[in-house]
């Protein structure tokens, strides 16, 4: 029988982002996230329902969660789902968390993404949620290209660009692309 275990969420961090190091030296970020679900019960009314969820992501890019992120800021994860069990004075405890691989900035700039890219694919779009994304991303971990001082980058005036902020591979407009 095959198995399948992959989660994908768009939500707000509840808190602030929490860095440790394991004894090895391994970076590993725990935050947690929530999202919101509206429905309409039989009778009419509107509802609201809030998952909130734990989420631990390690290495580099929990490094970059880190610091680019904090309570309140849309992400959008994804992972594995894992059950956790432990034990306390009062029995055992169980939970489910989400193992992060890969994260999303989500939103502009003035939407509390900070620039850079956490994207580890590239060519991908961070677009998604409200606002303008930040275009095609292909930095590993979150880093930005360093800019010569004195060079200019072509501007994308409008599209999602900021002035001067340099672009990668060839300068085509959208309407020059078939898809």
């Amino acid at each position: 029988m095959a198995n399948f275990n992959k989660v994908i969420m768009l939500g707000n961090l509840t808190r602030d982002p929490e860095l440790r190091y394991t004894p090895s030296g391994s970076a590993v970020c725990e935050f947690g996230i929530a999202t919101n679900r509206t429905y309409t019960t039989s009778d009419g009314q509107e509802r609201e329902d809030t998952c909130f969820v734990d989420v631990s992501i390690w290495g580099r890019r929990g490094e970059v969660v880190s610091e680019y992120f904090s309570k309140g800021r849309p992400i959008l994860i994804e992972g594995r789902l894992n059950y956790d069990t432990w034990e306390t004075p009062d029995g055992r405890q169980s939970k489910h968390t989400i193992v992060a691989y890969n994260f999303e900035f989500v939103g502009g700039r003035g939407q509390g993404s900070s620039g850079g890219g956490g994207s580890s694919r590239r060519g991908r779009s961070s677009g998604g949620g409200s606002g303008g994304g930040q275009g095609r991303q292909s930095q590993q971990g979150g880093q930005q290209p360093q800019k010569p001082q004195g060079s200019q980058g072509p501007s994308q005036g409008g599209q999602g660009g900021q002035a001067g902020e340099e672009q990668e591979g060839f300068d085509v407009s959208d309407d020059e692309i078939p898809f």
